[in-house]
């Protein structure tokens, strides 16, 4: 188990990151705006003040807030 309750995974091929919350997979997020949803569905409702707090949120493996693979058209 990761230290924050929230963990945003690795980017995936096609694009979005797979969201857990307390180890239960939430599902996979595209933007900020999907992940903020997911938060709220897990009774988070004010959760974009958490977006960049490491003891909530740990983002692995790339940059916080990017959701597509870095060979990704843009």
């Amino acid at each position: 188990m990761r230290d924050a309750p929230i963990v945003v995974h690795r980017i995936s091929q096609p694009g979005g990151r797979r969201v857990t919350v307390r180890d239960q997979i939430m599902g996979l997020a595209h933007s900020d705006r999907d992940l903020l949803e997911f938060l709220r569905q897990a009774g988070l409702p004010d959760a974009d003040d958490l977006l960049d707090d490491p003891t909530w949120v740990e983002w692995v493996g790339g940059r916080a807030h990017e959701y597509r693979p870095t060979d990704a058209p843009r």
